[in-house]
């Protein structure tokens, strides 16, 4: 299973998203520090979660950071995380 997979249900599994997306981002990191042949090191998350609802945007984002620590152990050398409500999801259009 690849990083992108394990990391989908990982979150999946901790917040139920409404909308859910991992982008493995490598490709356009190559060379930098902490990319690796194969890629799978440098990953985009965008999550819609009611669980999100009055929780604040670090807390938030701790919350992700914890659901997929051990990935950010091993593998995974930069994570950007977009979250978001549903209610905010709407505000957006």
């Amino acid at each position: 299973m690849s990083v992108a997979d394990t990391m989908r249900e990982k979150l999946t599994a901790a917040f139920a998203p409404k909308e859910l997306e991992v982008v493995d981002e490598s490709a356009r990191h190559a060379g930098h520090a902490g990319s690796r042949p194969g890629g799978e090191t440098h990953f985009n998350v965008r999550i819609v979660s009611d669980s999100f609802d009055g929780v604040s945007r670090v807390e938030r984002q701790r919350r992700v950071y914890a659901a997929l620590a051990d990935e950010l152990k091993g593998r995974v050398h930069a994570l950007s995380v977009t979250t978001l409500t549903p209610a905010e999801v709407w505000q957006e259009h």
